[in-house]
């Protein structure tokens, strides 16, 4: 396939806001304008959840540990997140988007996917929208935001980070292909680490380099995800921008400021965590059939189980009582666990298809 056989060229545009924690703090505390900010926590065992671009500069990036953040940046300023405002922001800059098309695909608070190929303002340039878009988040919130628009979704990730801050670019049907194949494999958005690296012993470094893959090679290495590297290496994504996708889990977690060995403290430590979970499905209205905990131990190495139920779990004692069940399991713990996590998934309600694709969302605990 190749992009002569697209009926229509789509308009996607992916709008990403500008270090959007860190700017919201910024932009409510006016002494911590043009100064580096880690929006996370300070404690030894912290991780920075956003850094200002003022951070970045020493090397502070999101998912850092905050005591290595603190060391690249020794006059780094902590600020506790506030998830409340982010989302209340967020919803203000979703509505925007509403007012533009209703194919609108969230990726975070953050971050949507919008295609505008047929949009409600009846505007022929996807460029043009953008800008707009960009100047009423602007104008409504304060904030900068930057835009990536192509005709498909993995271009318009791509795009959304060339001009970054407070830019947008495009990169048009006659240049994806070209643009693709000089890119680094490892700024594939896709293609995390772990796929770089094994695609780096495989002998591939760019774009180009995985163009020259056939499917068979692609699917044989990569498995699922081999007709989406097929197609990206020819800057080809069919996915559609969807909105109506739902949940596929939710999940909560906390890190501990001292490791824990002791059974009976750990299992104290599931109870808020399942709070939290079954409070978000509560106030959406749905269960799920499958409960997970997560452990990770002192030296970083992890693991999971699992425990799925003919019916959706009816509360939040009874994903308890199973999380503590399969917390149990793994004792005594072959390290003290620094990190413990509770996720629902299966999820079901009412109005949702149990079949339908749901990506995970996490509800930044």
């Amino acid at each position: 396939m190749d992009l002569t056989t697209i009926s229509t060229i789509r308009k996607i545009i992916h709008v990403d806001m500008d270090a959007f924690y860190a700017s919201v703090e910024q932009r409510d505390n006016p002494e911590l304008r043009g100064k580096p900010l880690a929006v996370g926590g300070a404690a030894a065992r912290g991780v920075v959840a956003a850094a200002s671009y003022e951070a970045r500069e020493f090397g502070v990036r999101s998912a850092m540990p905050s005591i290595t953040a603190a060391r690249k940046c020794p006059d780094l300023i902590f600020v506790k997140p506030r998830f409340e405002v982010y989302r209340a922001v967020s919803q203000q800059i979703r509505e925007i988007f509403a007012e533009y098309t209703p194919f609108i695909e969230p990726l975070s608070l953050d971050e949507a996917y919008l295609d505008v190929t047929e949009n409600l303002k009846g505007m022929s340039v996807a460029t043009e929208i953008a800008r707009e878009i960009r100047a009423s988040i602007k104008a409504v919130t304060g904030l900068n935001a930057s835009a990536g628009i192509s005709y498909n979704k993995f271009l318009a990730k791509m795009a959304s980070d060339l001009n970054k801050p407070n830019g947008q670019a495009v990169i048009t049907p006659k240049n994806g292909p070209a643009f693709v194949e000089q890119l680094a494999v490892k700024k594939f958005h896709g293609v995390g680490p772990a796929t770089a690296e094994k695609m780096h012993r495989l002998g591939i470094e760019t774009g180009v380099d995985l163009k020259a893959k056939s499917l068979q090679f692609l699917v044989e290495h990569f498995g699922k995800s081999g007709p989406y590297f097929y197609g990206i290496a020819r800057g080809i994504d069919e996915r559609q921008v969807r909105p109506d996708r739902v949940r596929k889990s939710v999940g909560a977690e906390d890190t501990f400021a001292v490791d824990i060995d002791d059974l009976d403290v750990a299992t104290q430590e599931l109870e808020p965590l399942a709070e939290k979970v079954w409070s978000y499905c509560e106030a959406k209205g749905f269960s799920g059939k499958t409960v997970t905990v997560k452990i990770k131990y002192s030296d970083f190495t992890q693991a999971t189980r699992s425990k799925t139920t003919a019916l959706p779990f009816a509360g939040v004692e009874d994903i308890l009582g199973a999380a503590n069940v399969l917390l149990a399991g793994v004792y005594p713990f072959k390290r003290p666990v620094r990190l413990l996590g509770v996720t629902l998934s299966s999820l079901t309600n009412d109005k949702d298809s149990e079949n339908g694709e749901q990506p995970q969302l996490g509800l930044g605990f």
